[in-house]
């Protein structure tokens, strides 16, 4: 019988391995027989934890602004209107507070970003009273530049039907728009600010309350979806994503559960 020849058994043929036979020669040093592994009798279903080094970002838009008038443009500021929130906008804010104060998973809130335009501030005022904490300002977190309709005309081009806004619905782009800022650039600033957001956060939650648009842009990217599919975010709502490096998961959209107690299907007007 050769090295490598198993012994035979009474009818010549090699006997089977015993559990407490020692490796053979073409085993490799220092293997074992791996122990037997009862199957679990039952599974429960997995539940989302987000991983290790990720942020969760809390998208909120800002409350109910002022309404446009013609005879009084809303301020600008560097060339985009800044309106104030209306008293519908402040009661959102306060409901708002009281909302995210206390998140239910214990975690608290490890920053609170805004917008350098009045209404994202106004709306996160009541909320960084709360916690104590001074909210940071991110310029590429303002809304999208809408050119020759900014000072409140986008609205009144809206509600009268202007060709052009029927135009920028079909083909889901701003900047159809005469003046208004290109698709691309709008892309790649939002990009670049939530990049830069959740580098600075990893392993914890923060509060980033901007605008429509820019929500909307934020989970269509993380989506791959079409440009306007989330453009319909409320006044005041919440959305969840979770950035894991280059890996974006949305987890909550458009949450307005500390509003009204009621399921709404209606959008808003964006800005």
């Amino acid at each position: 019988m050769s090295a490598a020849s198993a012994p035979a058994g009474s009818d010549g043929q090699p006997e089977p391995a015993r559990p407490d036979d020692p490796p053979g020669p073409g085993a490799p040093r220092g293997s074992a027989p791996l122990p037997a592994v009862a199957a679990p009798r039952e599974v429960p279903q997995f539940r989302f934890v987000r991983p290790p080094g990720a942020t969760s970002i809390l998208l909120v838009r800002h409350g109910e602004s002022a309404p446009a008038r013609v005879e009084e443009p809303f301020p600008l500021v560097d060339g985009q209107g800044d309106p104030e929130l209306s008293p519908a906008g402040r009661d959102q804010a306060e409901r708002l507070a009281h909302r995210l104060a206390g998140l239910p998973t214990g975690e608290p809130l490890a920053a609170v970003y805004v917008s350098p335009l009045r209404r994202t501030a106004e709306t996160a005022a009541p909320l960084v009273r709360r916690l104590g904490i001074e909210p940071r300002v991110d310029t590429d977190l303002r809304e999208v530049h809408l050119g020759e309709w900014e000072g409140g005309v986008f609205r009144f081009r809206v509600a009268e039907g202007h060709p052009l806004t029927l135009r920028m619905r079909a083909e889901e782009r701003w900047d159809v728009i005469p003046g208004a800022e290109p698709a691309q650039r709008f892309a790649d600033r939002v990009r670049a600010a939530v990049e830069r957001v959740a580098g600075r956060h990893p392993d914890q939650t923060i509060a980033v309350f901007t605008h429509g648009g820019v929500i909307g842009q934020i989970l269509s990217e993380a989506t791959g979806s079409r440009p306007f599919a989330f453009t319909g975010a409320d006044n005041a709502s919440v959305s969840l994503l979770v950035v894991d490096g280059p890996r974006w998961v949305v987890r909550t959209y458009n949450d307005t559960g500390h509003l009204h107690a009621g399921f709404g299907i209606s959008a808003e007007t964006l800005t």
